[in-house]
């Protein structure tokens, strides 16, 4: 059976490097799913858990948004930070949208570093979710 080469990378190093059978990942229109064969393609991840499954096993991390290409059976996931899903903590996660909720509300409109804060918060919202959900479990 075909497998998927998956390279997760970030502007700073190579997380992984591994074999899959399908990776399922948070893109800006919704999840993902890479299958062996898939038609080539480049997409914007979206801040959420990224799944790379390999038989019986699941690998899953936390990115936070950046792109992700596939071209033949290559998964090249570009993350511009990424973390392990079980090293998420909800009470970190929480205080981290705190902080980015209280940075965007003291900018005034019109502030060109809005987007950017609004962004940032967005991020803390989906890693504060990925956290919940998390540690309910599937």
């Amino acid at each position: 059976m075909a497998k998927l080469n998956v390279e997760i990378v970030t502007p700073e190093r190579r997380v992984a490097q591994l074999t899959a059978d399908e990776v399922v990942a948070p893109a800006a229109d919704g999840m993902y799913g890479v299958l062996p064969g898939h038609s080539p393609f480049l997409g914007l991840l979206a801040p959420g858990p990224l799944r790379v499954r390999s038989g019986g096993k699941t690998e899953e991390w936390f990115v936070s948004g950046g792109f992700f290409e596939v071209n033949e059976d290559l998964v090249r996931i570009l993350p511009d930070e990424v973390e392990p899903l079980s090293a998420l903590d909800a009470e970190v996660a929480a205080a981290r949208l705190r902080e980015a909720e209280e940075r965007l509300k003291a900018l005034p409109a019109g502030d060109p570093g809005l987007a950017a804060a609004e962004a940032a918060a967005q991020r803390e919202r989906s890693r504060l979710d990925t956290a919940r959900k998390r540690a309910v479990g599937p």
